[in-house]
């Protein structure tokens, strides 16, 4: 019974393997009484060159094979994909299992029959699988992708060129009567700054200056005044406090000042003298 299921799961590939798969020689020639084939109809192999039917002549390929080559007397076993490798299509009789890579990886030859890591910006992919830096002239800004070479001139007539090309950038190109400035503050990245209009750059120095001359001014001022009121308090008060003094004259007011304090020393010395004598 079991051999018996087997046998049917069989068919049921065979069949399905087949599908529209045509039996026998496609192309061929009459040599004789026989005919020999030129050609087997795409997904057979050759079981015999020459015979007298041309359905005898090919075979379609059995389950989990196929075949390219329509004169081959074998096909070959179908790929299965292992490692990074994920599948994309099924084996049939007349194509090979369609392999691809994981995320962040690619195929390394033409049948994806291995998977290497992708090349970053700057670099190319080789035939080999391996990635090479962008030789000089060319430039790579995608990851994975053949290297270009630079641009020879701007896209437009009134443009000019501020930036060359490095590997993973084209050259870089603004404006005639656009001034420019450099972003170098990412290393290995010139970048391109637009700034204003020249029209706008010399009214805007004029207020920041006059803005700066107006602060100046003032400030001056103030100290300056401050300076004046600082002075005039102070020499009030020495006016206010220093004593009077007059500078002796002919006049008569101070002759007569004079001698009324000589007259006052007199009897202070005299009360003393006579004090004296009393106490004697």
């Amino acid at each position: 019974m079991a051999v018996l299921l087997r046998l049917m799961t069989l068919a049921l590939l065979c069949l399905g393997s087949l599908g529209d798969i045509k039996v026998g020689c496609k192309m061929w020639k009459q040599r004789g009484n026989e005919i020999c084939c030129d050609g087997c109809h795409p997904g057979n192999r050759l079981l015999e060159m020459c015979g007298q039917r041309p359905s005898d002549l090919c075979k379609p390929c059995e389950p989990g094979t196929f075949t390219v080559n329509p004169l081959k007397w074998r096909c070959e076993r179908c790929s299965d994909c292992v490692g990074a490798q994920v599948h994309v299509k099924n084996c049939t009789a007349i194509a090979d299992t369609v392999c691809g890579c994981k995320e962040g990886l690619r195929c390394a030859n033409d049948k994806c029959s291995y998977c290497v890591e992708k090349c970053q910006k700057g670099f190319e992919p080789l035939s080999n699988g391996s990635c090479r830096p962008c030789p000089e002239g060319t430039f790579s800004d995608q990851i994975d992708m053949k290297c270009k070479p630079w641009s020879t001139k701007c896209p437009k007539p009134d443009q000019v060129t501020v930036v060359k090309g490095n590997a993973s950038s084209d050259i870089q190109c603004v404006s005639k009567q656009q001034p420019i400035g450099i972003d170098t503050t990412t290393p290995g990245v010139e970048k391109v700054i637009p700034r204003p209009p020249e029209s706008s750059w010399p009214l805007f120095s004029v207020l920041i200056m006059g803005a700066i001359l107006i602060t100046f001014f003032i400030a001056f001022f103030i100290a300056i005044a401050f300076k004046i009121q600082k002075a005039g308090k102070k020499m009030k008060k020495q006016i206010t406090k220093s004593p009077v003094i007059r500078t002796p004259t002919d006049e008569p007011r101070t002759l007569i000042a004079i001698e009324c304090s000589f007259h006052e020393a007199q009897q202070e010395q005299g009360s003393s003298s006579t004090e004296s004598l009393i106490s004697k």
